[in-house]
């Protein structure tokens, strides 16, 4: 705070400068803080999710090839605190718009590649039945590619699509999508170990 006693300046030329200065001072007010560049957003994304956008940290998804629409809808659910992860508030809170936009459009571009997770040949052809059971592709599409708000699922981490399916069967999962938890509320954990090796193989 700024503490100047006027009636104490006796030089009209000194008082005169004071009040200058005060008065500017209290016109220019708090600096706004600038906005994150994309670049540097897209660089705190690369820190978790991998720099092409294919995760390499256990239990955290690869973004790559995500449809952009699906993309952008969980930023926005997880900025509106409706979808709540811990380890990402603190990245979501302050996203525009058009952070939004531009981050979905740049991983959405990017090409998913194989998880470099040991992949079970066995559960890989259990997956593909139970797959059908359940008519994955329907929503998923046949490549399990995903569209629109239904994520890719082909080339995904085995680890995250396995916890990421359990939080939906059990529940757990906050903003989750109800019809994924219906389609998965009767799987085993063993059945859904199998959709996660087979889905991770597309």
């Amino acid at each position: 705070m700024i503490n100047l006693k006027l009636t104490a300046v006796r030089s009209p030329a000194l008082w005169l400068a004071t009040v200058s200065f005060l008065a500017a001072v209290l016109a220019v007010g708090p600096v706004a803080a600038q906005p994150m560049p994309l670049a540097e957003r897209i660089k705190q994304c690369a820190a978790c999710h991998g720099d092409d956008g294919n995760s390499k940290i256990e239990k955290i998804p690869s973004l790559a090839g995500q449809p952009e629409f699906f993309i952008l809808n969980q930023l926005f659910l997880m900025r509106e605190g409706v979808r709540r992860i811990e380890a990402m508030e603190s990245f979501v809170k302050d996203l525009k718009d058009e952070d939004l936009q531009g981050l979905s459009a740049h991983f959405a571009k990017l090409p998913p590649k194989p998880t470099e997770e040991k992949v079970d040949p066995d559960l890989v052809k259990r997956g593909a039945v139970i797959s059908d059971q359940k008519r994955c592709g329907s929503c998923h599409l046949p490549n399990l590619a995903g569209q629109e708000q239904m994520p890719r699922l082909a080339r995904q981490r085995i680890d995250y699509l396995i916890e990421s399916m359990k939080s939906y069967r059990d529940n757990t999962r906050s903003g989750a999508d109800t019809a994924m938890s219906a389609a998965l509320g009767a799987a085993s954990d063993a059945d859904i170990a199998a959709l996660a090796h087979y889905a991770s193989t597309k």
